[in-house]
């Protein structure tokens, strides 16, 4: 009941820091958001302003955390990472209009194959990530009133039912290596509902919003929950999760692994607070803007710092995306490669498995693929970076597996002719 209290009350004092930073306005402009086609890169502090982006993101949130108590799932390292996610995309993305229809259309998918909806909760929280395809039909495909909303429904539907069988196939092809599966999955799916709305007449071209100068109330966010869950560490663990918290960077990371339940519920907190204010300082030192988007970023890894990141893993990600930046002649603040150092640790399993040479590796191949990625499915995924991270992490596993197998043959024969 601790975690669940935690969550919630992050949810209560972020409503209430939205509301109150703007008034009326971020209720109104909260509901405004609603109607928006959402698509990346949308940062809704910039559209609706800060409050309104506060207030859309922990509406999101709490329907994840509301979600995951009545399916009486425990909250642990996999549906912490969840609702943080949700709770950063509600910054620039997810609305609780757009995602409904996705959760939907899994909890469907549950029943048709005789799952409980508590078994896919996961993907149906992750798999949000198509809510602008949502949005995009509703919004963008030229229709209007009933139709708009039938043809929105169904595509959230469709897409929802579809998640479930993909996500199981995406998995065996990186093989744990990229945290954000459902990354890889959706910009699967998208991929073919970008080409039928393009095969359609709609056109899907570029666009976007982004915030270059957010308010104290963004900028101070995660120190504050960053102390939020240190304190929280504390008081759980006393004086354990120091060694808790070395255990943990002892994991390599790789899906699944629920640093909460296989080691503690204070040494996974101590960690997130560390993750958390450790990305928001080199944002700071970069020059970087503390906007939706880039704490969307943030507040994933501080999530996923209970499901599989931790310093020790995620730093070879971040040198190696830093490099293919500078060596590609783009500045550390630049808002593609930002945000791809940040949602790039997904591939921090790679560094915690194979070491800190791979990871920097994989991480500067990272930044090479995402820069493409989002033109293929026009931003009808949220998780570009999951995308892009799956297909890095594939290639990569793929060779290593070869290498693998090849020497395993060559020992064989060598062993066979002595």
């Amino acid at each position: 009941m601790f975690l669940y209290a935690l969550l919630s009350l992050v949810l209560l004092v972020g409503f209430a820091a939205g509301v109150l930073s703007d008034g009326v306005v971020a209720l109104s402009g909260a509901w405004r958001l609603q109607t928006h086609p959402a698509r990346l890169v949308n940062d809704f502090s910039q559209i609706a302003g800060p409050g309104a982006a506060l207030v859309n993101a922990t509406l999101v949130a709490a329907i994840a955390l509301v979600l995951i108590w009545r399916s009486q799932i425990s909250l642990s390292g996999p549906t912490i990472a969840a609702f943080f996610t949700v709770l950063g995309f509600g910054l620039f993305g997810k609305t609780p209009l757009n995602v409904i229809p996705i959760i939907v259309g899994v909890a469907i998918s549950a029943r048709v194959t005789r799952h409980t909806f508590g078994e896919y909760i996961l993907i149906a929280l992750f798999g949000t990530a198509l809510g602008p395809l949502v949005s995009a039909i509703a919004v963008e495909a030229g229709l209007a009133g009933i139709p708009a909303i039938a043809a929105a429904l169904v595509g959230g539907l469709a897409a929802g039912f579809l998640l479930p069988p993909v996500a199981m196939a995406m998995l065996r092809l990186h093989q744990g290596y990229n945290l954000y599966n459902i990354g890889l999955t959706s910009g699967f799916l998208a991929l073919f509902a970008a080409s039928a709305l393009r095969a359609a007449g709609l056109t899907l071209g570029p666009g976007g919003e982004w915030n270059a100068s957010p308010s104290p109330l963004l900028v101070y966010l995660i120190p504050v929950l960053s102390v939020l869950l240190i304190a929280s560490a504390l008081v759980l663990g006393r004086g354990k999760i120091f060694g808790n918290l070395l255990e943990i960077t002892r994991n390599s990371g790789r899906l699944p692994s629920d640093f909460v339940s296989s080691v503690s519920h204070g040494g996974a907190l101590l960690n997130m607070g560390i993750m958390g204010i450790g990305f928001w300082a080199y944002v700071l030192v970069i020059g970087g803007d503390l906007n939706g988007p880039v704490l969307g970023g943030i507040l994933t890894i501080v999530g996923f710092a209970s499901f599989g990141k931790h310093p020790r893993n995620c730093w070879p990600i971040v040198v190696g995306v830093a490099a293919a930046t500078l060596v590609f002649g783009r500045s550390l603040s630049d808002a593609g490669p930002l945000l791809a150092l940040l949602f790039g640790t997904t591939l921090a399993p790679l560094a915690g498995e194979f070491g800190w040479k791979l990871g920097i590796v994989a991480g500067f191949i990272h930044l090479v693929m995402v820069l493409q990625t989002g033109a293929w499915h026009a931003g009808i995924t949220l998780y570009n970076n999951g995308f892009a991270g799956g297909l890095t992490a594939a290639l990569l596993v793929a060779i290593i597996e070869w290498r693998r197998t090849n020497q395993k043959k060559t020992e064989g024969f060598r062993s066979n002719r002595t």
